[in-house]
């Protein structure tokens, strides 16, 4: 594409936060296209990923990292249509899914070219869409923080969102033994086709007691938090590692850390968006050595729930929030 005929028009559609509140404070508008920096490409959006972070900051509750867009949005699938100085790949006219640090509800957004991975081979721009966040948290938290090995037992919560699904496949591909958390029989029986060997539907059983009786986890990926912190660390073989991502159930908990101690467990977890752009090129090299080839092989792949139109925005943020949805919501720009 020429891009000088694109920055003519210099405007675009995108969905911005009107101000802090529910799915109704996302409203369409018209922004200016924004420009690569150093190392920056622009990529012209097929479609966006929507993401729990999306959520929060529209509520107030996360905001932006500095320089980054306010708009919402932290992964995409496109076409890069201009790079910016310093950048040799990917070069214009690839099909890339990208790590954003924001901007992703528009028609063309920028983010670091070492953020961008290619489209896998024979998979569309909606699945790749889903692709970026997930596989970033995922990998960076359950893997390379976690050190998640095959023969281990590991639990992850939320087994039927968009990182259960893409940490339930992965650990199952890599030889763990899975256990999930989900909220209905519908769920729990996804979670099982992925790869899953125990779903359990947290309204009818005790996690803790099921893991106990299995021998504990080597490794919990939570995103609950509240009451499961506490619970977790029971749930915990000696020497277990328990990974936090995010907190549906508050951020504070009352925990005894003599048990951390006595059983020598280590709590750990990490948020993607402020890290810094190295720390986020390291986490891309590695999925494209270890995670990008099962892609493309189809060994694993996004579950994707539902597709909006761009301008439907605040319809997908209330059904991710309505907890309905088995895998990724995407919009279609």
């Amino acid at each position: 594409m020429d891009h000088t005929a694109m920055t003519m028009t210099r405007t675009m559609r995108a969905i911005e936060i009107t101000r802090p509140g529910g799915p109704e404070a996302l409203v369409a508008s018209n922004r200016p296209v924004p420009a690569p920096g150093y190392g920056q490409v622009l990529i012209r959006i097929a479609h966006a990923g929507v993401n729990r972070p999306d959520a929060l900051q529209r509520a107030g509750l996360y905001k932006p990292p500095p320089n980054a867009s306010d708009l919402p949005g932290l992964e995409a699938a496109g076409e890069v249509v201009e790079v910016g100085p310093g950048v040799e790949t990917p070069e214009v006219g690839e099909r890339v899914c990208a790590l954003l640090p924001g901007g992703g509800y528009a028609e063309y957004a920028v983010t670091p070219a070492a953020h961008c991975l290619p489209v896998p081979e024979g998979m569309s721009l909606k699945e790749a869409a889903c692709l970026p966040e997930t596989y970033f948290t995922v990998w960076s938290n359950l893997f390379m923080r976690g050190r998640l090995q095959g023969g281990e037992r590991v639990l992850i919560h939320g087994g039927s969102s968009g990182i259960g699904t893409t940490a339930i496949q992965l650990a199952n591909h890599f030889g763990a033994r899975v256990f999930t958390t989900a909220g209905s029989a519908e769920k729990c029986a996804a979670c099982k086709r992925l790869g899953a060997a125990r779903a359990i539907n947290y309204r009818e059983e005790d996690f803790v007691s099921v893991l106990r009786e299995a021998g504990g986890a080597h490794v919990i990926l939570d995103m609950v938090g509240g009451d499961y912190i506490a619970r977790n660390l029971e749930a915990l073989a000696d020497e277990g590692r328990l990974v936090q991502i995010a907190f549906l159930q508050g951020a504070k908990a009352e925990v005894n850390f003599a048990e951390i101690m006595m059983r020598r467990l280590i709590v750990t977890g990490s948020t993607l968006r402020p890290q810094s752009d190295l720390a986020k090129a390291r986490i891309a090299a590695e999925l494209r050595e270890r995670v990008w080839p099962l892609l493309a092989a189809r060994r694993v792949g996004p579950v994707l729930d539902e597709e909006f139109e761009l301008e439907a925005a605040a319809r997908a943020h209330a059904r991710m929030e309505s907890s309905q949805h088995i895998g990724k919501i995407v919009l279609n720009v």
